[in-house]
């Protein structure tokens, strides 16, 4: 059975874990690691707060590619930076072939 986990800090993900989503408080290095542990896990679905995600791109681009995990930001208590909504317009823009909201830009 594939599982869901939040990464990012403290304040931003503990509520999940009432949801029954395995929370992982992390930051720097050890986020790099718990990112890699969790996409060669049976984790189908990761969600990780736009701030560290800000801090991943690297890593994050060995998933982008990838059908699991769904590696999808989320904003944090700090506020939202428009880059979890951007992901998924671009996401749905590839799917479909066109920007849905605003037509083709070509």
């Amino acid at each position: 059975m594939y599982k869901i986990g939040v990464m990012g800090d403290h304040d931003s993900i503990y509520g999940f874990a009432a949801l029954g989503f395995d929370v992982f408080p992390v930051s720097g290095e050890e986020a790099k690691k718990k990112l890699k542990e969790l996409a060669e896990s049976d984790y189908a679905v990761i969600y990780i707060t736009e701030k560290l995600a800000s801090e991943l791109h690297e890593q994050l681009d060995k998933y982008r590619e990838e059908l699991m995990p769904a590696i999808i930001r989320i904003p944090g208590v700090s506020g939202n930076t428009g880059e979890g909504i951007r992901d998924i317009h671009l996401s749905v823009e590839k799917a479909v072939g066109s920007d849905i909201l605003f037509g083709n830009k070509e």
